[in-house]
């Protein structure tokens, strides 16, 4: 168990989008210019190359390139989570290197998730492999459970083990499951141990419960909403934020996540290279697109500029 004083990472994280060009190729300015604008816009950090990232869809080397781009662009390695978690411990080993040796705050990383059924055991092994190869003090591993995408789940058994072997490294979780009992347990049974959620509907109700922040694919479009809520939640004026962000995840969660978001961006900048992205995740049909827009207006949502 960690005893610490205060979070390393807290607030409010973007799930980043994934910048790309015609040929589904990164495209590396465009993604510098939208983190730039997450940051000046609400976010706290970018927790990039996860699901709404497409990561899994880009090789390990788009996905070093990517990183460094973002370095080399400017954007602080200090408020950046990069995905690293891969299926072969090599790759996820590699990645995260890259991520730590960029300056990187913390890397999150999904459970090698091809084999199903494993036991908690083989998940620390794996886990533990991963934080004996990398072999760096400045390592801050975040798990990324989400076991209805990854099809294998974080048990607290796992987080205990972990916990017990690297104290100092295993900083905390994204969970995905939209199981607020499930957050807020870990919050509780793990002190110190810092649990982000993934859904915008569990943000406000996460933090109450001991959380420390959100990483949602929403927040590429709410980030100033987020935030607004994130800088207010104690306060009774945070519950109308809250039901506003719960309603605009309503809407996003109700089209295929990374296509609605990018079609969102795309009519919020006018720019249609938004609307690029690599098979099998392909853009909203023309009915998709013109309802989502009318459904998230209802909701009062108001993007931030794009200068």
């Amino acid at each position: 168990m960690i005893n610490q004083t205060k979070p390393n990472l807290s607030g409010v994280f973007a799930a980043a989008l994934t910048r790309q060009t015609a040929d589904g190729s990164p495209d590396l300015d465009g993604m510098a210019r939208h983190c730039r604008w997450l940051l000046a816009n609400g976010c706290d950090g970018l927790a990039i190359l996860g699901t709404t990232g497409e990561a899994n869809s880009f090789s390990v080397d788009e996905r070093m390139a990517i990183m460094e781009s973002l370095v080399e662009a400017g954007i602080p390695a200090s408020v950046m989570m990069p995905g690293t978690g891969c299926c072969a411990i090599p790759d996820t080993v590699k990645l995260t290197k890259c991520a730590v040796n960029l300056g990187a705050a913390g890397v999150l990383a999904l459970p090698p998730f091809y084999y199903k059924g494993v036991s908690d055991d083989g998940l620390i092994a794996a886990f533990c492999d991963v934080i004996e190869q990398v072999g760096d003090d400045r390592l801050r591993l975040y798990l990324y459970h989400f076991p209805q995408m990854a099809g294998v789940p974080i048990p607290y058994g796992v987080i205990e083990g972990l916990l017990k072997h690297y104290p100092k490294t295993v900083a905390g979780m994204k969970d995905s499951s939209g199981d607020l009992d499930n957050m807020a347990g870990a919050a509780k049974a793990f002190p110190g141990f810092e649990v982000f959620s993934g859904a915008d509907d569990l943000f406000h109700p996460l933090l109450k419960a001991g959380g420390v922040g959100c990483i949602t694919a929403c927040c590429n479009i709410a980030s100033a909403l987020l935030g607004k809520l994130y800088a207010i939640w104690r306060e009774p004026a945070a519950q109308a934020l809250h039901e506003q962000a719960t309603n605009v995840r309503k809407v996003c969660a109700s089209y295929p996540l990374v296509p609605v978001l990018k079609e969102t961006m795309a009519r919020h900048t006018g720019d249609d290279g938004w609307r690029a992205m690599r098979a099998p995740v392909m853009a909203l049909s023309d009915a998709d697109a013109q309802e989502s827009a009318a459904k998230l207006a209802a909701t009062g949502l108001v993007v931030s500029p794009v200068p």
